[in-house]
Formats: C-alpha cells, structure tokens, sequence
C-alpha cells in the first residue's frame, strides 16, 4: 500500500490557453504524446510551454512492464501518415525541440526502427532548425534496427534503463539489463567510429524498493557510454500496477545528482517530478556542447 504523497509531489490540475490549444491541435492531427499516455505529472507545465514528446508506432506496446501505464496488447496496423503529421506538427507549434519516443513493438521486424528513421526525416525536411532527441526501445538487442535510426543523425539518442538491474525481473519481465546496456554502449561506440556523435542519454525511476548500493551500480554501467542521466521518483498509475516502496526527499535527489557529476556525466537531472523528456530542450541546447 503507498503512503500518502509528500507536499513536494503535488501538482496543480492542467490549465491556461497554451494547454488546451496544445490538447486540440494533437487531437485534430490524430497524434499521440506520451505525456497523456503515461500520465506524466508534468503535462500542464509542459503543454504550457508548448514542449511535447510525440508517441509513434500506435498507442498498444507489445510488452507489460508492471509500472507504465500505456496500454498493452495486440497493436494496430502502423500509421503511414504519422510521421508526416508529426513534421507539420512541429512547424505549427514552432518547436525548437521535439523528443520522439514509442510504445515497444517486437511484432514487428525492425522494432519500428524504420518510422523512427522516416519521422526524423520528415521533421528535418519542414523543419531542419529544429533539435531531435529519440527515446527508442531497445529493439530486441538489434545492431541493425539501431544503425538504422543513427544513419538519420538524431541530435540525442536517449533509451531508459528504467530500473536497477534486480528489479527487471519484477519491474520489466520482458526486458532485459544486459540488452539495454549493450544498446546505450553500442550508440555511442558507434557514433563515435564513424565520425557522427549524437548526445547519449538514459535515465531510470527510483522508489520501487532499490538500495542506494544499487542506485549507485546503475549509474557506475552507464558511466562512460552516457552523457546525459536523469533520475525521477516513481509514481503509481494505478492499484494494478507496483507500489510505491518510498518517496525521495528533494534532499536525496540533490544528493545523486551530486554523485552522478562526479562520475563525470556530462548532465544528470534529477528530481522527484523528473521524467525522461523533462526540460530536456533547456540543457540540450547548452553551449556547452550538451
């Protein structure tokens, strides 16, 4: 059972105009944000600022991981006309920079690499000023699927770890600890090898009953191959999903950011209300090459 939500959790209900003609024009264009598929705690704030992380390749995952609230099951057929809609999208809101992420879909050959690819093209076509960051899934473990998401130069290639490695298990039955590092590594190794460095970038929950020992492991694996980290409290969708073990003060989260710096990651963002895609444009966009 969760214990009550401290003060520092608590958020406003979404409002303002920004919100609601963000809500419509997605509706209207018949896209999908993992913003409202997940619940995310900060869609108000994010909508407001006209910041959205577009879902592609449906709105069914293929896997049941026991803290995400996205539906799962049987997909659809995929969406010809979604990456398209998604490009005239980012012109309309004028974003400087989009995240793109997806339900998993290993019904599929490629894991929907190839819309991954074609999305990235579309936006760069109507719009090449704008910044793309691609939280992908891990693709069943595929060199290929991968290659063929970094031949379109994603400025940031991001794909959550999620959870400690001996939560996997529980947390993430179909996923796999060794087959996301061995994704997040083999971005970076070969971005590097050939000459084309997209920003490396993961982030997993905490609060699902992890030690700060393992908290700690996790970080050390994604030391060297990760330039950005963001680390957030899980929150339960629902009584079907996992409790909530413990809430992290704003303390705590202050204390690992300090600790994932000294490793030397390049950014960790950290914080009770963090989610993979939060604030993400505003130190992507550092001069300091982040």
């Amino acid at each position: 059972m969760n214990a009550p939500k401290p003060e520092w959790l608590r958020v406003g209900m979404p409002s303002g105009q920004a919100y609601f003609d963000l809500l419509r024009l997605l509706k209207q264009k018949n896209l999908r944000t993992v913003c409202q598929e997940a619940n995310c705690p900060n869609i108000a704030e994010c909508f407001g600022k006209r910041t959205v992380t577009f879902m592609i390749l449906g709105d069914t995952c293929t896997r049941d991981c026991k803290y995400c609230n996205v539906t799962h099951g049987i997909p659809k057929p995929l969406d010809p006309g979604e990456a398209a809609r998604i490009a005239r999208a980012v012109k309309e809101l004028g974003l400087k920079y989009t995240v793109i992420t997806s339900v998993t879909r290993d019904d599929l050959p490629d894991g929907g690499a190839s819309l991954f690819a074609k999305t990235i093209y579309e936006i760069r076509i109507i719009d090449p000023e704008c910044k793309i960051e691609v939280l992908i899934p891990d693709f069943m473990g595929s060199s290929e699927a991968l290659q063929t998401v970094l031949d379109f130069h994603p400025d940031v290639l991001n794909h959550n770890i999620e959870v400690v490695k001996r939560l996997f298990p529980v947390a993430r039955p179909q996923g796999d600890y060794k087959r996301s590092m061995k994704l997040l590594k083999e971005a970076k190794e070969r971005s590097v090898r050939h000459n084309s460095i997209p920003v490396t970038k993961s982030g997993f929950m905490v609060g699902l009953g992890e030690s700060k020992e393992e908290i700690i492991e996790t970080m050390r694996d994604l030391d060297g191959f990760v330039d950005i980290l963001t680390i957030g409290q899980y929150l339960q969708p629902s009584k079907e999903h996992l409790p909530v073990v413990r809430y992290y003060t704003p303390e705590e989260f202050k204390e690992l950011k300090e600790i994932g710096l000294s490793m030397g990651f390049k950014h960790v963002e950290a914080g009770p209300l963090v989610r993979s895609s939060y604030h993400a444009g505003e130190y992507s966009n550092r001069e300091d090459g982040i």
